[in-house]
């Protein structure tokens, strides 16, 4: 083999071992939407929390802030703001930035300003994630203590699609239930009736993602989950936010 034979071959060689690795590499599927929790009404009635990413497919930025009533679990009226750039060229802080302007006056005027701080977190690295989350009240005392013993679980099963799913792309559309236990009896939080919200797209899947509690006030019963929800987008499953409150 002469020298340009041989520099052709290990060109080769290197060329074939990057396209396995490429292979090896996870296939982008669908767009995960990242959170930022705003935080508490000083009243703790009202959570704002915004979701934010880059749309698969188009590859434009968006952002939703959305203002949740934690006493009659529903949006606040008027929200949530929403913002999609037209072009890849937008970044997506300039849409985070013009949602945030968007909502200020809003979140000013229910004295939006007390920090949440996450209690419990499924993180979207977590190897063999569970259907559970065993929490406790944060303590102030050595790194890491507790108070109580709270475990959130959370149920899927099959639902009915809200008008617009296409069940041969879709597939099967899941509702879900969330329940709490360690504080008396085991209480229900929620449990999806009938046909899934409009709003909530066609979900596939669901998972805990945290558990949020207010800043230096409240109790349990100001404690909000975090479930990550699944709907079917442009180049599969997507992941977007909603909240549970805990109530009493």
């Amino acid at each position: 083999m002469t020298p340009t034979d041989f520099t052709r071959a290990f060109a080769a060689l290197l060329l074939t071992g990057a396209a396995a690795l490429s292979s090896a590499a996870p296939a982008r599927a669908g767009d995960r939407a990242l959170i930022d929790v705003i935080g508490y009404s000083a009243d703790l009635r009202h959570l704002a929390f915004e979701e934010f990413g880059v749309q698969d497919g188009s590859g434009f930025a968006y952002s939703s802030l959305y203002v949740v009533d934690l006493v009659k679990d529903q949006w606040v009226a008027g929200t949530p703001y929403r913002e999609r750039a037209d072009s890849e060229e937008v970044p997506l802080a300039a849409v985070r930035a013009k949602v945030a302007a968007a909502a200020k006056a809003r979140l000013d005027a229910l004295k939006i300003d007390m920090p949440a701080q996450v209690v419990a977190l499924m993180g979207d690295g977590v190897l063999d994630p569970k259907p559970s989350m065993r929490f406790g009240y944060p303590a102030y005392g050595l790194p890491g203590q507790t108070e109580g013993d709270f475990t959130l679980s959370i149920e899927t099963f099959a639902a009915p699609a809200p008008a617009g799913c296409d069940p041969g792309l879709v597939g099967e559309t899941r509702g879900f239930a969330l329940s709490l236990t360690g504080d008396g009896p085991a209480r229900e939080l929620h449990r999806d009736k009938g046909t899934l919200p409009k709003s909530r797209g066609c979900v596939t899947d669901y998972a805990i993602y945290a558990v949020i509690f207010p800043y230096l006030g409240g109790g349990l019963e100001n404690a909000v989950a975090i479930v990550s929800t699944y709907p079917y987008g442009f180049e599969g499953p997507d992941r977007r936010f909603l909240v549970v409150p805990f109530g009493k």
